[in-house]
Formats: structure tokens, sequence, C-alpha cells
């Protein structure tokens, strides 16, 4: 599998984000793709996350992600991927997901899952801020 076409739709996706613009990178969106975001009520089906992305680039601001490491792999048509990444406001970041070739050859993310990584050795003190009232 040439895992170049998966790595410029991803890096193309992420640029976008940071430029705000929103035909770009829901060019890179399966029209029935799912977003997973940090927060547990952050789950957007390709409509909700078509309408988050309109609401949140339409004032001109996106979100940066600086990717220092991915990893992709597949088969066929299905490639899937983990990548490492930095968010000034958020800290270190992990993005992952499954990406499908159209019948027009190109990439496209059918599902972006955005978690916050935890160190294992500070997760009871992040049990403890999410329980808390």
């Amino acid at each position: 599998m040439d895992r170049g076409p998966v790595h410029e739709t991803l890096d193309a996706f992420h640029a976008a984000a940071a430029r705000a613009d929103a035909d770009a990178l829901l060019a890179r969106f399966a029209t029935d793709g799912v977003f997973l975001g940090t927060d547990a009520t952050e789950r957007w089906d390709g409509a909700a996350f078509r309408a988050f992305v309109a609401g949140r680039f339409a004032g001109g601001v996106g979100w940066t992600l600086a990717t220092t490491r991915r990893a992709v792999e597949g088969h066929g048509d299905v490639a899937w991927f983990d990548e490492d990444l930095v968010h000034a406001r958020m800290g270190p970041l992990r993005g992952s997901g499954v990406l499908v070739r159209g019948t027009d050859g190109r990439w496209r993310i059918a599902q972006y899952n955005l978690a916050v990584t935890v160190p294992n050795a500070r997760f009871e003190a992040v049990k403890a801020a999410i329980a808390a009232p």
C-alpha cells in the first residue's frame, strides 16, 4: 500500500483546520464520516461535524495541531492511522482513525478520534477531576 496519499490527506486536513478553510477540510472528510472530539459529548456524524466546522470557521478561527509522529497501515481501500499531535492550549494529543479510498481514488477520513493522552501515573488524579461535581 502506498501510504503517501494517506499522509497527504491527513496533512491537508490539519492544514485546512489551521487556516479555518472549511471547504478544504471537509473535502478530506467522508460524507458519512464521524469525528470524535476530546470531550465525551463530542461525537459528530458527518452532518453534525459539517455544521460544527461551518460555525467555528465562520469567524476565521480554526485550530492548529502539529503532528510529531504518525503511523499508517492499510489494506486495499481502507487505511488506519494513529498520530501524536501538539496543540498550544491542550498540549499533547493523539489522533487516530480510518480513511477510505473512494471510487474517484481520493482518500477521505471516515473516522477521526482526537484524544487527550494521560500518563498512567497521573490517571487517578484525572479520574478524580472528571468525577468531581
